[in-house]
């Protein structure tokens, strides 16, 4: 697709729309990162640091840190996108990371999805799926991994399973945070 076509506006349809206001628009587009982006991804990550159990990250991460990582992404041409908003507000982001660092892994990655608070619950986070993966399959990418938390994170396993991502494996205990034991559901999904 043509940088143009990422630019457009898009609308959740109707069936993806919130229970609460069937006839809202919410109104976004896609395009890739921008390094002005990166304060607003920064936040919306801090959040779930924070805050969840999604991320085993305990520490929020600095400007620099996504600065250095949009930077690194950008030298191996991952895809890394966001949803803005009409107003210029990001309403949440989707990227892929190399999977291990060793060459032979080159065509395997991991991908991350965070949506701002307002933004959950409306369909968001699938058209992000749904983005990345044609835009990893476009880059040339294999396979894609979710390694997703085994608790509190039921909506991600099934968002990961309705594309078509199998469970790989377990591991249980391989996290701690929040004074609790944290395992990992491992997913995969082939891009061939």
């Amino acid at each position: 697709m043509l940088e143009e076509e990422y630019q457009q506006r898009r609308t959740l349809p109707r069936h993806l729309r919130t229970a609460s206001a069937p006839e809202a628009q919410f109104e976004y587009a896609l395009r890739d990162v921008r390094e002005a982006d990166l304060p607003y991804i920064r936040e919306i990550y801090n959040y779930y640091v924070a805050n969840s159990t999604v991320t085993f990250d305990e520490d929020a991460m600095t400007l620099n840190e996504w600065r250095d990582k949009f930077a690194y992404l950008e030298r191996l041409k991952m895809p890394f996108i966001v949803a803005e908003s009409p107003r210029g507000q990001i309403l949440g982001y989707a990227l892929v990371s190399p999977w291990k660092q060793k060459k032979a892994y080159r065509f395997t990655v991991e991908n991350s999805i965070y949506l701002g608070a307002a933004s959950t619950g409306k369909g968001l986070g699938r058209v992000l799926l749904a983005e990345l993966i044609e835009r990893s399959r476009a880059a040339g990418l294999k396979e894609i991994i979710a390694v997703i938390a085994d608790q509190g994170a039921d909506a991600s396993i099934k968002l990961h399973g309705d594309f078509g991502f199998e469970e790989i494996g377990r591991m249980g205990k391989v996290g701690f945070k929040f004074e609790r034991w944290l395992g990992t559901v491992l997913m995969q999904k082939s891009l061939k």
